[in-house]
Formats: C-alpha cells, structure tokens, sequence
C-alpha cells in the first residue's frame, strides 16, 4: 500500500502545474546510443525561473535527440536549442488545459486506489491461509487491516486535493 501511494505521488509530481520542476520531464525518454533512456539520467535539469527550465545534455552532441524527446513527449512543451544547452519555457495553462490535468490526476489516483485495494485482497487471502489461528483472530486482523486500507485512501485523497488545487491556482 505504501508502494501504491508513493508510485502515485511521483506520478503527480510529473504533471504539468504552469510551474517550472525538473520532475515535469521524469516521464521523458530519450533515444541515445540505440536504447531509450530517461532524460534525467543523460542530461543535467535546472529551472532558474518559475516558468523556464534549463536542460543541459551531458553528451552535447546528443541536444537534438533530447530537443527532439521533449517536443513530442505528451506534455505539450515547446524547446529551444541553443547549442550546448537546451531552454524548455514553461507556458501558461488555460483553463480547458488545467481541467484536462485534474482529470488526469483524478485517472492516476484511481489507479493508485486499485492498487491499494489489491494490496488489501493480497493480505485477506494471506490471512485466510493462516494454520493454527483462531477464526476471532482472523477476523480482528482484517479489521485492522481495513483501518489501514481507509488511512492510505485517505493520504491519496489528500496527495489528490493537493495537486487538485496546485494545478487550478492562477
């Protein structure tokens, strides 16, 4: 359940806010030497403005296939090369765009719900298969174990208002 939470809030984290952070370009893979690679692990990310990021290739004879990764990843940027290094400005969303990310983070928390709910099913039938338990003792340990299904909901909920509300700030 931990892993669920934790896997949806670093999928948060990637989603366009109308603010510049180096984890908006986590999601971005870059075609180097024949195999793709993240582009955090092949360039050096930095945002000197709330609304700019600079992407510094380390190979600076790969920019072009990193401009090329950002332009046509999902996330509708628009970068410059300049040579040794790479400025991604970070325009201002409008409101059908802001409404398309809610959406979006809304899809991804659900997804982290299921995975929390699997988490609990996996622990129900490991109690079951239990030997030399009494049936009281079962049933208290799936009490607590739906006490602790409830609070990891409850922190997604709140990653979700959270991101809900960064998002739809002007």
């Amino acid at each position: 359940m931990e892993k669920a939470v934790e896997n949806s809030r670093r999928e948060f984290s990637g989603i366009r806010t109308g603010k510049a952070s180096a984890q908006l370009l986590d999601t971005v893979r870059v075609e180097m030497y024949g195999q793709m690679m993240p582009l955090n692990q092949v360039a050096s990310i930095s945002s000197p403005e709330p609304r700019l990021l600079i992407v510094t290739p380390f190979d600076k004879g790969q920019a072009k296939a990193v401009e090329k990764a950002i332009r046509e990843s999902d996330l509708g940027l628009e970068p410059s090369n300049q040579g040794h290094l790479i400025r991604v400005p970070i325009p201002p969303m409008n409101e059908e765009r802001r409404r398309d990310m809610v959406k979006l983070v809304h899809k991804l928390a659900e997804d982290g719900r299921v995975a929390v709910r699997h988490a609990r099913t996996d622990g129900r039938d490991r109690l079951k298969k239990l030997d030399g338990v009494s049936e009281d003792e079962i049933k208290r340990a799936e009490k607590d174990l739906q006490k602790v299904h409830d609070d990891f909901i409850a922190r997604l909920e709140e990653l979700v208002k959270g991101k809900e509300a960064e998002i739809m700030e002007v």
